[in-house]
């Protein structure tokens, strides 16, 4: 029987690409979106597509029931992608923005994921892989929303890791560092919607922020394609002993193995250089 795979966060970047390949690959690929205008394009290009809005309850139980018609309530996994980054630093966040961030990328999962694990025990298999972050490993300043958001993914992950254990569902994090996508466009829009920037003592590295946004492409170093991460999700989903977290990147595995051996004053001024 041809597995089925529920991907979201597929209009752009890392979700695109792979929903793509999936298929290539041989799955069948339900790709969600939460534009009606993405929905059609990626109709268009030859994808099974579903719209689901991560930060709304009623989109994603719509958009789940959907792609369950088209899978005739079989899923064989479902991929966790779907998220924006929320620029700030934490006193500059609103409440309100800081829950919109948990919506999408925390509260939105985690109430998809819910909706799909009956169908896996029934199955009896199945694989939840997250699409997490460096900045789930570590924090850096002024991207504390981001932050949040993805440790909360991370100890949401480890907990359901337990709770499936012998249940024949694995529960999969991959961590990657920077990728090749629309997530620095979409931030930079976040920052200047959302943060009084002229208003905070934060203005200059608001302004610093804004011109590497800016930028067509990015100059971190170490940056990847989508095809990088990729790799690391074949193998959360084909592997017999999935691991539990998936490095992609050479600055999660410096910022990974770092962690363990420096002492925290150390770290601190690192990440605070690495982040500014």
């Amino acid at each position: 029987m041809q597995k089925s795979i529920l991907v979201t966060g597929a209009s752009t970047g890392i979700g695109h690409y792979v929903a793509h390949q999936l298929k290539r690959d041989g799955y069948q690929v339900i790709a969600s979106c939460r534009q009606a205008s993405d929905v059609l394009r990626l109709q268009h290009e030859g994808l099974d597509t579903v719209q689901i809005d991560l930060s709304n309850s009623a989109s994603i139980k719509t958009g789940f029931e959907a792609a369950m018609r088209l899978t005739n309530r079989n899923l064989y996994a479902l991929f966790n992608n779907g998220a924006y980054g929320q620029p700030g630093a934490i006193e500059d966040l609103s409440r309100a923005v800081l829950r919109q961030q948990f919506e999408t990328n925390v509260f939105g999962w985690s109430e998809l994921t819910n909706l799909a694990l009956p169908i896996m025990l029934g199955q009896g298999f199945g694989r939840i892989v997250q699409n997490s972050s460096v900045l789930g490993l570590a924090a850096m300043p002024l991207r504390g929303a981001y932050n949040a958001s993805k440790y909360a993914i991370e100890g949401l992950s480890d907990t359901l890791r337990l709770e499936l254990r012998g249940t024949g569902i694995y529960v999969s994090l991959i961590e990657p560092g920077p990728i090749h996508s629309n997530f620095r466009k979409n931030a930079l829009a976040m920052l200047v919607n959302n943060i009084d920037i002229n208003s905070s003592r934060h203005k200059d590295s608001y302004q610093t922020a804004i011109a590497r946004l800016s930028r067509e492409t990015s100059n971190t170093p170490f940056t990847l394609p989508p095809d990088a991460v990729y790799k690391k999700l074949i193998h959360a989903l084909g592997s017999k002993h999935p691991k539990a977290r998936y490095y992609v990147t050479f600055p999660t595995y410096l910022v990974g193995y770092l962690k363990r051996i420096l002492p925290t004053s150390l770290m601190d001024k690192l990440l605070y250089k690495l982040g500014s």
